[in-house]
């Protein structure tokens, strides 16, 4: 499959003209809990040649490519390839946009270009834990609301808001980006006591094709429950201090030359 990704990386490259500087894997293969049918979910950024900078009108900054391989084997899904312009990127970075941070933290490196290293670097002084951990926390906090309330519920759902939180947590804790590997997450803020529970979660939410539903879990909802509410008083005591443009619009000029 990483030569079929490759290919069509290299054909987006010759089809809109630009350059890819990484693409990565970001969806639950990434998180290492993916099913037999889960989709490559890859994601890449790019930079365009210097003269599309320059346009009055602008620039579309997103590229979106999705190839179905399904009629060849149903065990090679759906290729949900996007991208994001440099630019994009950047500024997606100077707000501290948590997605910026999941790609580069993914184990699965598809393609990268070796002076994307400058972006890693300047990446660790645009994290903001305090933007980051309201962003997992607000998407625990909606989806416990609105999938949670019922006796029986979406096992995948259980997975994400716990995700959610546990990448919380492990801001709070430690004050730098979380790893996007469920394994490593789980060791280091998921309550031991909570392990079985959550592995037979996790096993059906791996083993299915379609969407599959089972009895709320107690154990899970107090948990889900107790780090909602520490977290939220957490995040109100933590400062939230901003990086100037100055090392983002340097490092546009050095990529787009």
């Amino acid at each position: 499959m990483k030569n079929k990704i490759l290919n069509e990386l290299k054909k987006i490259e010759e089809i809109y003209h630009v350059k890819i500087l990484l693409a990565v894997e970001a969806g639950s293969r990434a998180c290492g809990v993916e099913s037999p049918y889960s989709d490559y979910d890859v994601r890449f950024i790019y930079v365009c040649e210097k003269e599309n900078y320059l346009k009055l009108e602008g620039i579309r900054d997103v590229i979106e490519w999705k190839i179905d391989y399904s009629f060849d084997d149903p065990r090679e899904n759906l290729l949900d390839i996007s991208g994001w312009d440099l630019q994009k990127a950047l500024k997606f970075l100077y707000k501290s946009n948590p997605s910026i941070f999941e790609w580069l933290a993914s184990p699965i490196v598809y393609y990268e270009v070796k002076e994307f290293a400058k972006f890693r670097k300047e990446a660790r002084d645009y994290f903001s834990p305090k933007k980051c951990l309201l962003h997992y926390l607000s998407i625990a906090q909606n989806d416990f609301a609105k999938f949670l309330k019922q006796d029986e519920v979406y096992v995948k759902k259980y997975f994400y808001i716990i995700h959610s939180i546990l990448a919380a947590k492990w801001i709070a804790d430690f004050k730098i980006p979380p790893p996007i590997t469920l394994k490593e997450l789980a060791n280091k803020e998921l309550d031991k006591s909570l392990i079985p529970e959550f592995a037979r979660i996790l096993k059906i939410k791996m083993n299915i094709v379609k969407k599959k539903v089972d009895s709320r879990s107690e154990s899970l909802d107090k948990f889900i429950q107790e780090s909602i509410a520490k977290l939220e008083s957490i995040a109100q005591d933590m400062d939230d201090t901003q990086e100037d443009w100055y090392f983002l619009n340097k490092l546009f000029l050095e990529f787009v030359e």
